[in-house]
């Protein structure tokens, strides 16, 4: 197949990242299928990647996977930034702070994906961690029970 396709999110970037393999048609219809009608893909033409808004990040992962095989996942934190009670009582899943997603409200998904190496200082306060996800093992038998797969 190639290379693997692969989503990053910064720190104070309120877009991530990604490269898909060219498949069969338009990457960008893909993306408005799987992410929703009403989201704005753009692509980057000279660093030849796509922008997406950073809440589809669950989404985006989880259906890369599922089309792919697998995928490199690249989550960017800081390090000077400090866990603190609005880390551990977040509801929602964007983690940016030195806990590197351990402790944050909604980032238990996480925990299923593959780390790939240590997490890596890329720049004074910032870390990044790369993770793979693979895609859910099915057969005869076996369902797939994933609670955060939109139907």
């Amino acid at each position: 197949m190639g290379r693997r396709p692969w989503v990053r999110r910064c720190v104070g970037s309120v877009r991530l990242t990604a490269w898909i393999p060219y498949g069969d048609g338009s990457n960008r219809a893909w993306l408005l299928e799987t992410l929703g009608p009403r989201i704005r893909p753009a692509w980057n033409k000279p660093d030849r990647r796509w922008e997406i808004a950073r809440p589809h990040l669950r989404v985006l992962v989880t259906e890369l996977a599922e089309r792919f095989g697998e995928v490199d996942v690249y989550l960017e934190f800081s390090v000077t930034e400090r866990r603190d009670s609005r880390c551990r009582d977040a509801q929602g899943d964007d983690c940016e702070c030195s806990c590197l997603g351990e402790n944050h409200g909604g980032a238990a998904y996480w925990k299923h994906w593959i780390p790939v190496g240590e997490t890596t200082l890329i720049a004074p306060g910032r870390r990044q961690r790369h993770l793979r996800v693979r895609r859910a093992v099915q057969g005869p038998g076996l369902m797939r029970l994933d609670p955060h797969r939109r139907t």
